[in-house]
């Protein structure tokens, strides 16, 4: 591969400073319309590319790299998770996969926090009443949601986002517990004031909010499934700014809907970016368009990060954030 100007798919519009840098540095093909390239795009990207740039929202599987010319050599996704792209058949094709890790933590950890007093205070349909023009006023047992101070947070996956999020949960007087595949280390719970809990049935049976924030992996799809969402005591809140895939989202609607629990804040869902109708009439639930690390200061690095995997290489060196399918 040429160490310059080396031809670079971007299959998404960037932020402008990112495409301007990308255009000067390599042999950039855009997309200044933003449409969805779609699989017969994808097909003749990949067969001509010899980097391509795809975004969450691609689906990069074994079957789409069948189509992939010998001169693809990287895939730098424009993003945290690697979720859209079958790791395992890039590597066997001798291409290298890299991500964006780390420039969000902050961007989402504060997303889930917002969705946590949105629920829990009904803000939206506050909101909403607000604009209706049918608001009398105020009264002393209207539009009455819970206080957060005092109760406990279940955080489902304590990496960089879910530890931010305790983080900031702490500042407003919220219990601190975790489960994780791995425990932290003493002093990180210490810090955090956090407890693990190493069976996931018992902490959901035992949590006020529910916080996921793990990424989905063949290992975490629907994690949290009927059966465990059944666990979830009626005044509980559900919170999803991680992926959709990981909850069941039909029994989750199910139990909103009998009120079985109290309400929940989803940022993704199952099929993006279609909705269930039935999540969408309720009442108790915020929905949010994926949004959750939708910052200038967030996007901007994230293309920063693109860079920098590409530039080094093409200088013929590791690039900092490869993904290897051990790691996935």
């Amino acid at each position: 591969m040429p160490r310059s100007r080396a031809l670079v798919v971007v299959t998404r519009k960037l932020p402008e400073p990112i495409e301007a840098r990308m255009m000067e540095l390599f042999d950039a093909t855009l997309n200044p319309d933003d449409k969805p390239m779609g699989k017969a795009g994808l097909m003749e990207a990949v067969a001509r590319a010899e980097i391509l740039v795809p975004t969450v929202t691609d689906r990069i599987d074994a079957a789409l790299l069948a189509h992939a010319g010998p001169q693809l050599k990287l895939i730098a996704n424009y993003g945290n998770g690697v979720d859209n792209i079958d790791v395992e058949a890039a590597y066997k094709r001798g291409i290298t996969v890299t991500n964006t890790p780390g420039v969000l933590t902050e961007d989402t950890a504060d997303m889930t926090m917002a969705l946590i007093l949105a629920v829990a205070r009904r803000v939206p349909e506050g909101e909403r009443l607000a604009r209706s023009g049918e608001w009398g006023g105020w009264r002393p047992t209207a539009m009455l949601g819970h206080r957060i101070g005092g109760k406990r947070l279940g955080i489902v996956g304590m990496g960089r986002i879910g530890s931010a999020l305790a983080r900031r949960a702490k500042g407003f007087g919220l219990s601190i517990h975790y489960h994780n595949r791995r425990r932290l280390a003493e002093a990180v719970e210490h810090e955090l004031e956090a407890t693990w809990w190493q069976s996931l049935d018992q902490m959901l049976a035992r949590v006020d909010i529910i916080s996921v924030n793990c990424p989905h992996t063949p290992a975490t799809f629907h994690l949290l499934s009927a059966r465990h969402l059944a666990l979830l005591q009626p005044h509980a809140i559900l919170i999803n700014t991680a992926r959709g895939e990981v909850i069941d989202e039909a029994a989750l609607t199910r139990l909103l809907r009998e009120r079985k629990i109290a309400g929940a804040g989803l940022d993704v869902f199952e099929n993006e970016p279609a909705i269930n109708p039935k999540l969408q009439q309720l009442e108790n639930v915020v929905l949010l368009p994926h949004m959750g690390s939708a910052t200038i200061e967030g996007r901007l690095d994230m293309g920063e990060k693109v860079i920098i995997n590409i530039k080094t290489f093409i200088d013929g060196h590791r690039p900092p954030d490869r993904v290897l399918p051990s790691m996935v």
